[in-house]
This record gives structure tokens, sequence and C-alpha cells, in this order.
């Protein structure tokens, strides 16, 4: 029998195409991609879900499409009724990972503290749109144009902000730009191209957290997100979180 899980299936979209019955690992790394560029996600398998916050409640396991929106909105619906059987609402933030080579996907809100978790045994299906606007896209740069403009000019960081390395790899990922500000403290900086929700910020929570763990206690890490904009959520959370917004296109305007 052959494996169709390393590959995906023949599409328009030709590599970034849908994945038909994925493995776990496969499925994880392009649900994580979508999460952190703002795509819509859609998953399809047979899971389990698990709920807790201003109530308790589980979900054994059964054949489910799991929605998860760019604005945090997640949804878990079965193959009757249009309301769907679990839900997050917009302002979430997701997380990804495998536990005993199964893929879960877990939906996280604040104010109040609910939390969604939804664990797959196995996977049909699993697909990521760019659903942007065309219109909000900043379609005369990249990430990379991001990158370098901030490396050519350190100071649009903040004044003695020094780079130290570009990708630098934590258990979180890979950090985009890794730094000093003026006064030794270490930062962490996560670019985007264009306007961010709460997943950019739950992404730069978890690289400063990971590098917390990897340099001494008492060493001070500061967090910064730099895009052209960001949403309300993303800048209540990103104050939340004790970390700074820099808005700032990928090229310089005309």
């Amino acid at each position: 029998m052959t494996e169709r899980g390393d590959s995906d299936a023949t599409s328009v979209e030709g590599a970034t195409g849908p994945l038909v019955d994925p493995t776990a690992e496969r499925a994880r790394k392009r649900v994580e991609r979508a999460i952190d560029r703002g795509d819509m996600v859609t998953v399809f398998g047979r899971c389990s879900v698990e709920y807790d916050g201003r109530a308790t409640s589980s979900l054994g396991p059964g054949d489910r499409l799991l929605i998860l929106k760019p604005d945090g909105t997640a949804l878990v619906h079965t193959d009757e009724g249009h309301q769907p059987v679990n839900w997050q609402p917009p302002g979430s933030t997701h997380e990804v990972g495998l536990e005993d080579g199964r893929l879960w996907i877990e939906s996280h809100r604040t104010g109040p503290e609910e939390h969604l978790e939804v664990a797959f045994e196995s996977l049909a299906y699993v697909a990521t749109v760019d659903v942007t606007d065309p219109e909000d896209l900043s379609l005369s740069g990249t990430e990379e144009d991001l990158r370098e403009r901030i490396l050519a000019e350190p100071e649009l960081i903040e004044s003695g902000f020094e780079p130290l390395v570009t990708e630098r790899s934590t258990p979180a990922g890979a950090i985009d730009i890794y730094g000093e500000d003026s006064d030794g403290r270490a930062v962490v900086v996560e670019l985007k191209r264009r306007r961010v929700g709460p997943d950019a910020v739950g992404q730069l929570d978890r690289y400063v957290d990971a590098l917390t763990r990897d340099l001494h206690a008492d060493r001070e890490i500061r967090g910064i997100l730099v895009a052209p904009s960001a949403t309300d959520r993303a800048q209540e959370l990103l104050a939340e979180n004790g970390h700074e917004f820099i808005a700032l296109e990928p090229t310089p305007g005309e």
C-alpha cells in the first residue's frame, strides 16, 4: 500500500494544496505554518474534544471538522446541523503539537480562561487558505524585505538596538531577529508582512518563553512584534503579556 501522507493532493495550488490522509507530523507543520501566517485552517478526521472553562465537557472519538479562522475563532462541526458542537470566540489563540504521534490543536481564550483541545487519532484531510483581502496585502514587500530593512537600520526598532542573530533556533521555532537593547536586555523580534491578529502574539509569546528557558533566569527578555498594523485584540494581548508593537511596512513608502 502506498502512503499518501507525505505528498500533497494534486490541485491548482500545487505543493501548497490540501493534504489527503497526511501523517500527523506533516499535518502539524502545515497547520503551524498556517496559524503563524493567519490563514484559514480546516482539519477533518477522527478526534476527541475536551473543553475546560466556564464549564467542562468531553466528546469521545468521532469524525469531525475543525475550522480555525484568522480572527481566533475555532469551530468543531459534525455531519449534522449548522451549529458547531463546540467553539471558541474571536480573540482566541491557537497552538498545535504532537503527543504519542497524534496531532492535537488547542484554542485558548483569556478573560474568561477557556481551553478547547481537539486530539486527532486519525486524519483524512487538512487544508489551509490565505483569505486576506488583496487590498490589505503589502504587495510591494515580504518578511525578508522587512528583515533586511531592520538589519540595515536597527534604529527602526529603537535607538541602541543591536541585531545579533537572524533565525535563532529555539524549541518553539526560529526567532526572526534576536538582539540586545542599549541596556543589555535580550530582544526577540517577530516579523509579519501584513496586519496581525492574536495568533502572531501567541507565536511571539512562545518564542520569549522558550528563550527564557534557554538563558539565565536573571536575564530580562523583551518581545517586539513588527508588522504594518495589528488588530485591537492583538494590541490588548501584547499589553497583557508585556510585549511591544512597532508598526512598520516591509519597504519604505514612496
